[in-house]
Parts: structure tokens; C-alpha cells; sequence
């Protein structure tokens, strides 16, 4: 997000050195080399192999990791092809597309025919075999729509283009016009609906799927009925308090519809959270609860802090420049 909001910014010089770094860990991670990357690294010079992040527990004597940053969701992996692209697209250097390719030869096979097919999560856990993630996600197979989409315009292989139509096939079936939502995917089965009402799951379709265009009244509204707080909006159906992050997500899509009133008072709602040094608390409150597991920690909820987040300050940028990370400009796709 970070990349895709520097590019939008008119820094795409300063975002090469997010895009060098995770071509660095395409080619040395200490296991894998077949275009995956993990969901996160350790900050700090990039070393070889990559380093990843942890800790040393001395009640077991033992240097530990955490499952969920060692692990390979799709839906990060999509936003690395973004991010990839959006650098292609500014500086015009194919290494950042050739990167973007080997990262979506992998998501590739992450396909699943169950249901409505689309993508599954990804793997989790350590090498030498980490455990499949079988549920499916609406939030993931839009980013994954999005950046294939992005991929078959940049190589000119219609085989992107199918991969996005296998995506936003998936998408499409998680449409309810009963509730006039998305729901937010699949349980395990790959075929059971999920039934939880999230914020991204929501907008993101908007940004980056045609097809989706004319749900886009009835979406709005549930998000209105259902998840606004103020002028702002929360996480999910499962907490009150306002998610920074995604009030500006709202603020780019409303915005980008052409609803500049709600548009400028979701932007407010933001700037309500600046925190010291530019940077935009994840949420006023000490914590948000978002309705799903911690990957990490199996039986627990994950939630947002009052604490500066990278994320919410890219979004918060992106929707002051109009800028779509789905399209790489300042419209709908």
C-alpha cells in the first residue's frame, strides 16, 4: 500500500526501494523460490537470506516466529503485484513486472474448483510443508481480480485476463440481494458462505471489478445502515469504533462515484485521526474488534490498536489523490 500510495503521490522514486526489497526476497528467502512471497520481514537492511522476524523466548531457550508472518496469504501477495505494477507502470522497469509475473504464477495455483472456484487463502505455517488454507476470501479474489487484470495489460498475456475472470467470478457469487452485500466469503468447505459484514469487502469490489458497478447503490447503502460510525465507518458488524484505514477506502470509492458530501466527511473522519509526524492512528479507541481469528493465535480475535498505522496513512493518501491502487489512476476500472 505504501508503494501504490508513493506512486500516486508523485514519489516513485522513493517507492523503488519497497519494490527492490521484495524483489530481493523473490530470490533469497532461506526455503522458497517459486514466486511466493511471506506475509511479512524483518525491518532493516535486507540480508540474504531475508531476514524474518521473531524472537528469542527464554523460557524455551529458543528463537521463535510467528505462523502468520512466515506464511503466504494470497491476498498479500496480490498487493505485492499491485504495488510491482504500479512501479512497473511509473518507471517503465520491467523488472518490477517480471516480479509481478513470478509472484502470480504461484497465486495461480492456489486455484480451486469447488463452488463458485476462484482462489483459496494461500499456505500456512513453516517450511518444508506448511498447512493449506482451504476457506476462500472475497476481500483476497478482488485484489487477485484487480491485479490480473493489471498483469494482462502489462505482458499482454490473455492468461491474466482469465485468472481476473476466474476471480471475479468468485466475487460475483458473494453477492446477496438480500442484504444488498458481499459476503466476506467462504468457511473451510470452500462453499459455505461466511456471513460476516467487513468494510473492505465491501468497497474494494467497487474499485476494482467492472461487473460490480451496479451493485455499487445497494452496497453503499448497507455500509451506511450497517457499519457507518459518524461521518466515518468501523471494521465490521463485530465493533463500533471508527477504522481509520477504511473510512478513507470509503472516502476513495465515494469519492471516485461521485458523492463528493459523503466523500469529504469520511475524508474529515481521517484527518480526525492524524497522529504525531504525519503519520494516522488505526482507530480512536484502544482497540477495534474485527470479528476474525488471529491467524497467529488460534481462539483469539484480532484487533486494531490505537496505535500510527502504515496502512491507514496510504489509504488516507490515496483517497486525498483520487487514486485507485486497482487501476494505477484516478478512476473506476
Amino acid at each position: 500500500m505504501t508503494a501504490i500510495a508513493l506512486v500516486g503521490c508523485g514519489e516513485a522514486g522513493r517507492a523503488r526501494r519497497i519494490g527492490d526489497a521484495m524483489l530481493a526476497a523473490l530470490d533469497h528467502d532461506r526455503a522458497w523460490h517459486d514466486g511466493r512471497l511471506r506475509n511479512a520481514y524483518a525491518a532493516g537492511p535486507v540480508q540474504s537470506p531475508v531476514k524474518l522476524g521473531g524472537w528469542w523466548d527464554k523460557t524455551q531457550n529458543r528463537w521463535q516466529e510467528d505462523r502468520y508472518q512466515v506464511s503466504s496469504d494470497t491476498g498479500n501477495m496480490a498487493w505485492a503485484m499491485l504495488a510491482l505494477l504500479s512501479l512497473d507502470q511509473a518507471l517503465h522497469d520491467p523488472r518490477y513486472r517480471d516480479g509481478a509475473v513470478r509472484i502470480g504464477g504461484w497465486v495461480a495455483g492456489r486455484g480451486d474448483t469447488r463452488g463458485a472456484g476462484g482462489y483459496t487463502g494461500g499456505l500456512s505455517g513453516w517450511e518444508p510443508s506448511p498447512a493449506a488454507l482451504s476457506w476462500k476470501s472475497t476481500e483476497h479474489n478482488t485484489d487477485l481480480a484487480g491485479a490480473f487484470t493489471l498483469l494482462s495489460k502489462a505482458t499482454g498475456n490473455a492468461v491474466w485476463s482469465d485468472r481476473a475472470g476466474q476471480a471475479a467470478k468468485f466475487v460475483a457469487a458473494m453477492w446477496d440481494d438480500g442484504c444488498g452485500c458481499f459476503a466476506v466469503g467462504t468457511t473451510d468447505d470452500g462453499v459455505t458462505l461466511n456471513r460476516i459484514l467487513a468494510l473492505d469487502a465491501e468497497i474494494w469490489p467497487l474499485l476494482a471489478i467492472p461487473a460490480m458497478a451496479p451493485h455499487a447503490d445497494a452496497d453503499l447503502g448497507t455500509i451506511d445502515s450497517k457499519l457507518a460510525v459518524g461521518s466515518g465507518y468501523t471494521y465490521s458488524d463485530a465493533g463500533g469504533a471508527l477504522w481509520t484505514e477504511g473510512t478513507a477506502q470509503a472516502a476513495l470509492v465515494l469519492g471516485l462515484l461521485g458523492h463528493a458530501d459523503k466523500a469529504d466527511a469520511a475524508d474529515r473522519a481521517v484527518e480526525g485521526q492524524r497522529a504525531p509526524h504525519g503519520g494516522y492512528f488505526a482507530t480512536p479507541e484502544l482497540k477495534l474488534a474485527t470479528g476474525f481469528a488471529d491467524a497467529a493465535n488460534p481462539g483469539t480475535q484480532r484487533f486494531y490498536y490505537h496505535l500510527p498505522h502504515l496502512a491507514a496513512a496510504a489509504w488516507a493518501a490515496l483517497a486525498q489523490k483520487h487514486f485507485n491502487p486497482f487501476t494505477d489512476s484516478a478512476s473506476l476500472p
